[in-house]
């Protein structure tokens, strides 16, 4: 069950109107590191989230924040277009809001949503949830939640250094905390269950014997005119305490050449395909 209230989570206000900007702040509302991806993919989450009923809570307390993030930028991009055109009259008054929705910014802000917000990226394309990671392991979530909220902080950095509108850098400054703030809830979580060590690798509770273990920390260098980079990664205890790291130099391949047998008659093949020469 879900509340609504009808005030924002933080105030959205914009000085200037700006068609254009309205555009970019498209991929933070449908694109890979916007808001919807993160809501549907807490949501989802903690639809599978067994075990620790206090994380189920949080996913879902963050992924209706998320929803409210959604919402405060949908009325930034209806803001952005107030006074675009909704004629082809007025796109020829070269009016400079008017020059700016035809030259280079998103028509279907006009054409599909009557000067609104859409589900979709700055390109126009609708956002498909593809990009939803929910495993039903808390590790692997939790560490896809952090990745998927340091990208959504790198894209709301840009879009505060593209702006100059005071009232957009102010609301972006307050999705950059947040974005800080669930960056540190998830790492918090992992912490909470013993730290990034203790969940290594992830599933943990795969046993050794279903792995082929002298395979599992060594660095595979395929240059063959460069050295293996040297760093944490090629020598030492490995995180999680089971191996060393090492380093493996144009190794030479373990396996077979791969062949297939003949096609299938009527399969759509050639005929050379179905019966090679021997």
């Amino acid at each position: 069950m879900f509340h609504h209230s009808s005030k924002l989570q933080y105030p959205v206000k914009v000085d200037k109107p700006d068609p254009e900007f309205a555009m970019l702040l498209q991929q933070a509302i449908g694109g890979v590191e916007g808001e919807i991806r993160v809501a549907m993919q807490y949501f989802f989450q903690a639809m599978g989230a067994r075990g620790d009923d206090r994380i189920r809570d949080m996913l879902i307390s963050t992924a209706t924040e998320e929803l409210s993030h959604i919402e405060m930028l949908g009325h930034a991009v209806a803001l952005n277009l107030e006074g675009a055109p909704v004629s082809y009259q007025e796109a020829s008054a070269k009016d400079p809001v008017v020059h700016a929705i035809l030259g280079g910014t998103n028509p279907r802000h006009l054409l599909s949503s009557g000067l609104a917000a859409l589900p979709e990226n700055a390109n126009g394309v609708p956002f498909d949830m593809s990009h939803i990671y929910a495993t039903g392991n808390i590790g692997a979530d939790m560490l896809a939640n952090v990745t998927a909220e340091a990208g959504g902080r790198v894209l709301a950095s840009r879009l505060y250094n593209w702006t100059d509108d005071h009232g957009m850098k102010d609301f972006l400054a307050f999705l950059i905390a947040r974005d800080t703030a669930h960056q540190q809830q998830w790492l918090a979580v992992i912490e909470e269950m013993g730290g990034l060590e203790a969940q290594l690798p992830i599933p943990n509770a795969t046993p050794e014997a279903h792995e082929a273990t002298e395979h599992s920390y060594y660095y595979l260098n395929t240059l063959l005119d460069k050295e293996a980079p040297k760093g944490r990664w090629s020598e030492g205890p490995s995180f999680d305490g089971r191996g060393e790291f090492s380093v493996r130099n144009q190794p030479a391949p373990e396996g077979q050449e791969p062949k297939l047998g003949p096609a299938k008659p009527h399969s759509g093949a050639q005929e050379e395909q179905i019966n090679p020469p021997k």
